[in-house]
């Protein structure tokens, strides 16, 4: 019950003397000092008292856990009484009500106290100014903990909006940045950079790139790598002011794609990844993905894409988001890994892998053999530059081997792979009968090891000596491994793979999600 004021009673003087406590509450109010948990601990000195902080549930926020009549307890939290004073003939205690930002009377937090003498008004004192700095400290952290629950609202959104790109849906990738970036995917065309930076310091770089392109650009936290931030750029200036931020920041390193569609986000997050290897290498730690020639360009134009529009048209019955979806799913899964491939995507690695199983089975493509995936990867890489091939018509071009084995046979093409491959005969480790023993065997160390009688680590060794040689990275796989493999083909070294042998899955089996 509540009794009547007691003003008879000695006061309870903190450390310090009358005036003390009060410079003593202002320093729990100094950035160094605003810990709910401290201040706590300083009421319960300074009144003799045992303290405890409640938040508007009854949980314990600060101090340690009082009996409390529950009735009381809600009337404060409500709003009904803003405080209360009970007397039990054993203690003392009285409850304040810490006022909640929002609107309307209801409390955000409790704060109790019960101790043996009555208080008196210098404690009350005391009391009151303590409770309206505990009111500031929950403020400034329900603004801190909304503060943070934005942003992750805001990253979660960027990681959509990237993650809607990569699968060609730019539709509804514009939708959804309308809202908050208005114009940021107006233009129809992007490029993509990759930057990199220790796990420790990227949510920093992440923040720093946001301030750095203005608005003007699609900043994601990578979500398969710890270290990477993506950013789309639609605008020429990103470039720009993310090559000034890098230079400022000793280890960090940044990859860009060359202009692309938005609808080709995938493949220039491949290049931007690609080229931010190249970067490590470099004093100014930035590259943009080399315009080196590719095999594509030294084919047939025309039969490459009746060619790969043969090999894909098993998936022409699907319904365009299908199909698209299968597509994109795919192209990640064979330029990286599948976990890879399933956390920028943001679906599970079952699903991925699952999408891959349905595109190899309406290929006829067994993607466990590195150079089915190599000759896979042309023909997807092909569609996704130059778009369907005449869906509607009937197949163009042979996907078998003789029609790959047509297209590998121009001149041009020739000449490039034996420049590529003859690099490697100068070194005495023999790196070219090693790389071909390895591809052969699915860049599997240890079966190469075991054709050519050797150990796996010598293999792997010889393998990483071939990469600066040829200027191509091979162990992580990707574009790089693919076009070494079709140097292979090419000059003859490695038989070509056939498509379209394997039993076909039936097109409306359903695998996304």
């Amino acid at each position: 019950m509540a009794g009547p004021p007691e003003e008879s009673a000695p006061p309870v003087r903190p450390n310090g003397g009358d005036g003390a406590w009060a410079q003593q509450l202002l320093d729990h109010l100094r950035p160094a000092g605003r810990d709910l948990g401290r201040l706590v601990a300083w009421l319960a000195r300074s009144t003799g008292a045992i303290v405890c902080l409640l938040d508007a549930h009854g949980r314990l926020l600060a101090g340690e856990p009082l009996p409390l009549d529950t009735t009381v307890v809600a009337d404060v939290c409500t709003g009904r009484v803003a405080a209360a004073a009970l007397e039990d003939g054993v203690r003392h205690v009285r409850l304040v009500g810490i006022r909640h930002p929002g609107p309307g009377p209801a409390a955000g937090a409790v704060l109790a106290l019960a101790r043996p003498a009555p208080f008196d008004r210098h404690t009350a004192e005391i009391l009151n100014h303590t409770a309206g700095v505990l009111e500031l400290l929950l403020r400034e952290r329900e603004l801190a903990d909304s503060g943070r629950r934005l942003r992750r609202a805001t990253a979660d959104l960027r990681l959509a909006i990237l993650q809607l790109l990569m699968v060609e849906d730019t539709v509804s990738a514009r939708r959804v940045a309308a809202g908050l970036w208005p114009g940021l995917l107006e233009e129809d065309t992007a490029r993509v950079y990759v930057v990199e930076t220790t796990a420790a310091e990227r949510d920093r770089l992440a923040d720093a790139c946001v301030d750095a392109t203005g608005g003007r650009a699609l900043v994601v936290r990578c979500p398969a790598m710890d270290g990477h931030v993506i950013v789309v750029g639609p605008s020429s200036e990103v470039g720009e002011r993310l090559r000034s931020l890098v230079s400022g920041r000793p280890g960090t390193f940044l990859g860009g794609s060359p202009r692309q569609r938005l609808a080709l986000t995938a493949t220039a997050y491949g290049q931007a990844v690609t080229a931010l290897a190249v970067a490590h290498f470099r004093p100014e730690r930035s590259a943009v993905y080399a315009a080196r020639t590719r095999p594509a360009q030294l084919m047939d134009p025309a039969g490459l894409r009746a060619w790969a529009g043969a090999v894909l048209r098993p998936l022409d019955a699907l319904p365009h988001h299908v199909r698209a979806e299968l597509l994109a799913t795919t192209g990640l899964g064979l330029e990286f890994t599948a976990v890879s491939a399933a956390k920028v995507l943001g679906v599970s690695r079952n699903t991925v892998r699952a999408r891959m199983d349905r595109v190899a089975g309406l290929l006829g493509a067994d993607f466990s053999r590195l150079a089915v995936r190599a000759v896979a990867h042309v023909a997807l890489n092909t569609e996704a530059a130059h778009g369907p091939y005449d869906p509607g018509g009937p197949a163009a071009g042979p996907a078998d081997r003789g029609g790959l084995a047509e297209l590998f046979g121009t001149r041009a093409l020739r000449a490039w792979a034996e420049g590529l491959l003859g690099r490697l005969d100068e070194d005495g480790r023999d790196l070219r009968g090693t790389l071909r023993a390895w591809l052969a065997a699915d860049a599997h160390a240890e079966r190469a090891a075991q054709s050519l009688g050797v150990h796996a680590q010598t293999v792997r060794e010889r393998v990483r000596s071939a990469e600066p040689v040829l200027e191509r990275r091979l162990t992580a796989g990707g574009t790089d491994l693919y076009e070494t493999v079709l140097a292979h083909l090419v000059v003859g070294e490695l038989p070509v793979p056939e498509l379209g042998t394997t039993k076909r899955d039936q097109p409306d089996s359903p695998v996304h999600g």
